[in-house]
């Protein structure tokens, strides 16, 4: 708003500037789009969501989104009634209780009792597979090192460049490889929860003995004592409906000399089937937007990208 004052006797520039924004709309609001919904069977599919139909304000008076909210969320302790239950009464845009309703992306508009998506429509009204109406807060570590052969660091033949290797975990519910992260449970310190999504699917916490499980911490402390936040904000990911969508602090915790999570024995649990060092690659496909965060990061360290 404030730039559209500045430029209000250019017209054409303040053309520019709404397109520019709904572009950057579009490009994070893809994997939610136009597409069966996860874990369905293909039974779930969105109402079709054009490029240009994207933003609340664009007319599409045919829109007829989906509704659909997954029965594994009805009833559980972590989630949200439905908004038909007269007790509940959600405070939106607010710290409501031990819930936070706050969005990253700024203030969410309600409509007819209903919160909507801050990026635009996607194909589908209701929860899908998300515990909380409104914004889903979630935390993603990415945990690097230098990729090294015979303790010397190894440069892309191309760019000339170090190449850069982050842990990747399998996840059970598509086959994508991500980042592994998870929710921030109600209450918690975002920094907690990094450090226990990590050691929970990436190094399988939940199946280790209490000394192991202590051994573990101990390891990785070093490295998640400071981390760098690289990103905070909406996140493109296909579980995303109308009112209910995720959001993150993607945090970076880069073992700079590998002694640390460099030399850990990487075992998958909990949400994930796999886990491994993976070379940082602008060609890679991973789940969400989660390849944008690496980007940053390829950036920062000056890496091979």
């Amino acid at each position: 708003m404030y730039l559209e004052k500045k430029f209000r006797h250019f017209p054409n520039a303040i053309k520019i500037l709404k397109c520019m924004r709904i572009l950057n709309k579009v490009m994070f609001h893809i994997k939610c789009r136009n597409s069966v919904y996860p874990r369905t069977d293909g039974k779930i599919v969105r109402f079709p969501v054009p490029d240009d139909k994207v933003d609340w304000n664009a007319a599409y008076p045919v829109y007829n989104p989906t509704v659909f909210t997954s029965k594994f969320i009805i009833g559980q302790t972590w989630a949200d009634p439905d908004l038909s239950v007269l007790e509940f009464k959600p405070n939106w845009n607010s710290i409501n209780g031990h819930v936070n309703r706050i969005s990253l992306t700024g203030k969410y508009e309600i409509r007819n009792g209903y919160p909507l998506n801050p990026v635009g429509r996607t194909g589908l009204i209701g929860r899908g597979l998300l515990g909380r109406w409104g914004p889903n807060h979630a935390a993603d570590p990415i945990v690097t090192r230098w990729k090294t052969f015979e303790n010397q660091r190894v440069f892309d033949k191309k760019s000339n460049k170090q190449i850069l290797q982050f842990i990747a975990i399998q996840r059970k519910d598509s086959g994508e490889w991500a980042l592994p992260g998870g929710m921030v449970d109600c209450g918690e310190v975002i920094s907690t929860t990094l450090k226990r999504e990590f050691m929970e699917e990436a190094m399988n916490l939940l199946d280790k003995s209490d000394k192991d499980a202590v051994k573990i911490e101990k390891q990785i402390e070093e490295v998640f004592k400071e981390g760098t936040e690289v990103f905070r904000g909406y996140v493109d990911d296909p579980r995303n409906t109308d009112n209910a969508w995720m959001e993150t602090v993607a945090t970076l915790f880069h073992d700079d000399k590998g002694v640390h999570v460099g030399m850990l024995k990487l075992h998958a649990g909990d949400d994930a089937v796999g886990v491994k060092w993976v070379d940082l690659d602008r060609s890679l496909k991973l789940y969400a937007n989660h390849l944008s965060f690496l980007e940053e990061i390829a950036v920062r360290l000056k890496c091979h990208w």
